[in-house]
């Protein structure tokens, strides 16, 4: 079944056609949940309310844009939501690390991987940024809207955050500055 006949059933309530939805796009959804997360445990729990808001939400899907688009805006909208959600909840809460039995990964999977603790390591705050902005290319005016802050709180959160990050991972690959672009 094409997607367009997918979503129209599916917004009728057709459980198949959910599901198909669910299937094709649930690796994206979380993909994007994780990176303003932080971690899969707490992205786990922001995509399935994604997915809950989203199937609330699709009889009023319009199709003036692609229903990805569409479903990523759900999807970080609900991330920022239980992230502000997090932060008057759990307030003073500190996770402690996990440990891990180290072992030998390809290049460029350790640089990847460094790249994601790097992220992780970031205040909650430039890390919202950051992957607003570089990964899922929202621009300055629109991240302000979304966090609450000026179009220039976001510019200079965005620098500091890219200017910690090259210091973060300068030390994990010497050869980062050249297969790496941190804009």
């Amino acid at each position: 079944m094409n997607e367009l006949e997918c979503i129209r059933l599916a917004q009728q309530g057709d459980a198949a056609a959910m599901r198909d939805l669910y299937q094709r796009y649930s690796p994206r959804v979380f993909a994007v949940v994780r990176r303003l997360a932080g971690e899969d445990a707490l992205a786990e729990d922001w995509a399935q309310e994604a997915w809950v808001r989203a199937f609330r939400a699709l009889p009023r899907f319009r199709g003036e844009s692609r229903f990805s688009t569409w479903l990523h805006r759900v999807a970080v909208n609900s991330a920022l939501h239980g992230r502000r959600w997090r932060e008057r909840r759990v307030g003073n809460e500190v996770s402690l690390p996990v440990s891990q039995e180290p072992y030998t990964l390809p290049e460029h999977t350790e640089l990847r991987l460094s790249i994601e603790k790097a992220l992780d390591s970031l205040p909650d705050g430039m890390r919202q940024i950051v992957v607003l902005h570089d990964v899922e290319g929202y621009t300055h005016e629109e991240i302000g809207t979304e966090l609450g802050i000026s179009a220039g709180t976001s510019k200079s959160q965005l620098f500091k955050a890219r200017a910690k990050l090259r210091r973060m991972l300068r030390p994990a690959s010497p050869m980062i500055g050249e297969e790496v672009c941190l804009t």
